[in-house]
């Protein structure tokens, strides 16, 4: 067990080395590009170091994977060169037995960065781009959603409502050129309205100069319509969800996600996204070992054999790989070309089981 922790100990202090090195230059990276965007629209200073911590947490998070493959070299190829390997293998510890100890690090590590690391990038990351949207926009642009305009879907006992807007404002409060079209919870359409704009309020959207259509069969619709200076409707949307609905998934805690799916399956939206995002993080520790695995599968040897150099770079492309791999499979789960679960799963449980296989064949091949 004291050789355990010892190795356990020394991955960490790598970990922690590599980590706080890359935020450092990632940190600094940032405030200059911040600096170089924000400082003609008379951003303080210290409104651009804001920024710049603001967004490091997320930064560091995304790059969790590649310092991990660093830190697994590091320490093998330290222990190599201190024939410290060679002596725990001469005492009987096989290459798999000193594994246990980065292993466990790694798992411990991920299973941290998901449940407490995750909570304070989604806030870090939502004040970032609030601030983010703020100074760029001065507080007065309207922003656009896409050239078709903002589309939504808000459900509720008396049916969905699918609501279009040409444009909203800075914090989609209100919404411009707006119409609601009502459906029964058959499915049929039942009323039209359009109004000059929409005010999103607590439970209700306030419409100001909006014309009614009943859409009823037998009526005639525009000899039925009904012209109102303000006119409320009842809304189960919020602001927090329309905003975030739209954006990244990852400005939403992993432990707020289960229940704002729900909400956004009820509401109408689709969460495919979300829930991709959600167990994407749940597999993140798993993703994690692959990472130490794929290192160690290279550098668990005695630098005497020479070729150092070509192994390490081969762990670090053979992560990049895989990581991109991931990503890649992430964006079929999004589009629904893959399961939620299948393109969260598959790619880590597969890196794995490919370093396993590469680590078996290079130590017992």
């Amino acid at each position: 067990m004291t050789l355990y922790f010892y190795f356990a100990r020394k991955f960490t202090v790598i970990f922690l080395g590599i980590l706080g090195v890359f935020f450092m230059l990632m940190a600094l990276i940032d405030l200059v590009e911040q600096i170089s965007r924000f400082s003609a629209k008379g951003v303080s200073l210290s409104q651009i170091f804001e920024l710049t911590l603001l967004n490091a947490p997320k930064s560091i998070y995304d790059i969790l994977p590649l310092v991990m493959i660093l830190s697994t070299v590091s320490l093998f190829l330290g222990l190599s060169r201190s024939s410290e390997l060679v002596v725990a293998r001469a005492a009987g510890r096989s290459a798999l037995r000193s594994l246990i100890a980065p292993v466990s690090v790694a798992a411990v590590i991920g299973v941290v960065a998901v449940g407490m690391a995750n909570p304070i990038v989604s806030v870090t990351s939502k004040r970032y781009n609030d601030l983010y949207d703020g100074y760029r926009s001065e507080g007065t642009d309207v922003l656009s959603i896409s050239s078709e305009g903002l589309w939504l879907r808000q459900g509720g006992s008396e049916g969905q409502t699918v609501i279009r807007a040409s444009r909203a404002n800075s914090d989609g409060t209100v919404l411009y050129d707006v119409t609601f079209l009502a459906y029964a919870p058959e499915g049929g359409p039942v009323r039209r309205i359009e109004a000059r704009s929409a005010t999103l309020t607590d439970g209700s959207w306030t419409l100001s100069n909006a014309k009614v259509w009943p859409l009823t069969a037998g009526l005639n619709p525009e000899g039925s319509s009904a012209e109102h200076e303000t006119l409320s409707l009842p809304s189960t949307l919020t602001l927090d969800r329309i905003k975030d609905s739209f954006g990244t998934p990852g400005v939403i805690s992993v432990w707020d996600l289960p229940q704002y799916i729900s909400q956004l399956q009820e509401a109408g939206f689709s969460a495919r996204r979300h829930a991709v995002w959600l167990q994407i993080e749940l597999a993140r520790p798993l993703f994690l070992i692959a990472m130490v695995l794929v290192a160690s599968a290279f550098t668990m040897r005695h630098t005497r054999f020479g070729h150092t150099g070509i192994a390490v770079l081969a762990a670090i492309m053979l992560g990049f790989g895989l990581y991109y791999i991931r990503n890649f499979a992430q964006i079929l789960g999004e589009n629904g070309q893959l399961p939620v679960m299948l393109a969260a799963w598959a790619p880590p449980v597969a890196s794995v089981l490919l370093a396993m296989g590469i680590l078996l064949h290079m130590e017992d091949g």
